[in-house]
């Protein structure tokens, strides 16, 4: 188990990750010190013991847009005290199932939180930053949606 970076240029080129089966259908890694399982459910012949894949996909997204979304909120100098991302995925019914559309949903709270930089925010990491999104926006429907609870 295994994460290997080659870098040139301080610029990294290539991620490999290393997954072991642990048996049934587990799969384990670790990602910059951290052990993380996926499987299947019992009646799929798994354990349980961790994460299905596909849903690994929605927290990868959320979690690259979010960073980005406090990031640039920070740097614009919008406090905010809580911050939501809902992810909703459609997931096809004919094999391979995929997701073939997503709907992000950012809540925001706190007070006098402007609307105009927040869109700002999310558009930039959804457009400009976010290589998740990048991705997922070839090949699947993409939206999203602003909450702000004054």
């Amino acid at each position: 188990m295994y994460l290997n970076v080659l870098m040139k240029n301080n610029t990294i080129m290539k991620k490999e990750i290393n997954m072991k089966f642990e048996g049934g259908m587990a799969f384990s890694t670790e990602i910059d010190g951290h052990k993380l399982v996926v499987d299947a459910p019992a009646d799929a012949g798994g354990n349980d013991s961790g994460p299905r894949p596909k849903v690994l996909m929605l927290v990868a997204l959320g979690g690259c847009t979010g960073m980005d979304v406090v990031s640039l909120l920070k740097k614009m100098r919008v406090e905010f005290t809580a911050l939501n991302i809902r992810i909703e995925g459609n997931l096809t019914e004919d094999h391979p199932k995929h997701f073939d559309k997503l709907k992000l949903i950012y809540e925001l709270e706190g007070s006098n939180i402007p609307d105009d930089k927040v869109k700002k925010a999310v558009d930039m990491s959804i457009e400009k930053y976010c290589g998740v999104a990048a991705v997922y926006k070839q090949t699947m429907e993409f939206d999203y949606e602003i909450v702000i609870k004054q």
